[in-house]
């Protein structure tokens, strides 16, 4: 199977048209076949358009993504009701015990992020991947912080991550690599991204796969089921007969 590089973490402001266009230009010489630009709001659909030609002016597939910053349970689900299926992709920042375990148990999360740098405060154990794997959700991994880093900071931030990610191998939680930047001079190859994840423990093709076969497979599961035809998986409606 052919391997297309995806990026599902390119926090550029849709709203700065300028900055968003050098991003993906830049994405695309890159190398990278498919693009998230996340959304904390509901978008307006002129900046899913701008995005969408942008992107396609590039041959660049457009992935729409909301991130979820819940202030407690109620307001998770309340979100996953109201935008489930409005989006491609939907990752939840866990910044609590609380709002992890419930993320990670709900099928509608697509990518759990734990944005904390301080070791003490993420939540990615044993309990939690062994949720996640019952539901549907990646570990999503941002390498920015290993870009601004430095020092003893980044050395003991490495070390958390390489804990969280054999755990997730462990419990067969799927892995995904992503940029995690919000300027473009800190966007990197596809292929740069997988490096770092070999740093992670991962072997190469593991570490390629997180950016590439890794997420997609997320992106068309879940284009999938957003298809008016699409009763379960492997289940599609065909054809509608009228009565004989």
């Amino acid at each position: 199977m052919k391997r297309f590089f995806v990026d599902l973490h390119l926090k550029i402001n849709p709203k700065e048209t300028q900055a968003l266009k050098n991003a993906i230009h830049r994405a695309a010489n890159f190398g990278y076949r498919y693009l998230a630009i996340p959304f904390s709001f509901e978008p307006s659909t002129e900046e899913i358009e701008n995005l969408r030609t942008v992107c396609k002016n590039v041959g660049i597939e457009p992935v729409l993504r909301a991130d979820l910053y819940p202030r407690n349970e109620n307001d998770l689900m309340n979100n996953l009701r109201r935008l489930r299926r409005k989006f491609d992709i939907i990752c939840v920042m866990c910044d609590g015990k609380e709002i992890s375990r419930q993320a990670a148990k709900d099928r509608r999360v697509d990518l759990l992020n734990f944005p904390n740098l301080d070791y003490r405060k993420r939540f990615f154990d044993r309990s939690e991947a062994e949720l996640a794997r019952s539901g549907l959700a990646a570990l999503e991994i941002d390498v920015k912080p290993l870009l601004v880093l430095d020092g003893p900071a980044r050395v003991r931030f490495l070390a958390c991550l390489r804990r969280e990610i054999a755990i997730a191998k462990t419990f067969g939680v799927p892995l995904i690599v992503s940029s995690g930047v919000s300027e473009e001079r800190f966007m990197r190859m596809p292929r740069d991204l997988a490096s770092l994840a070999c740093l992670f423990g991962l072997g190469n093709v593991e570490a390629l796969n997180t950016v590439s076969f890794n997420p997609l497979a997320i992106v068309l599961r879940n284009r999938e089921k957003l298809c008016s035809n699409f009763i379960a998986p492997g289940i599609r409606v065909v054809k509608e007969g009228g009565d004989l």
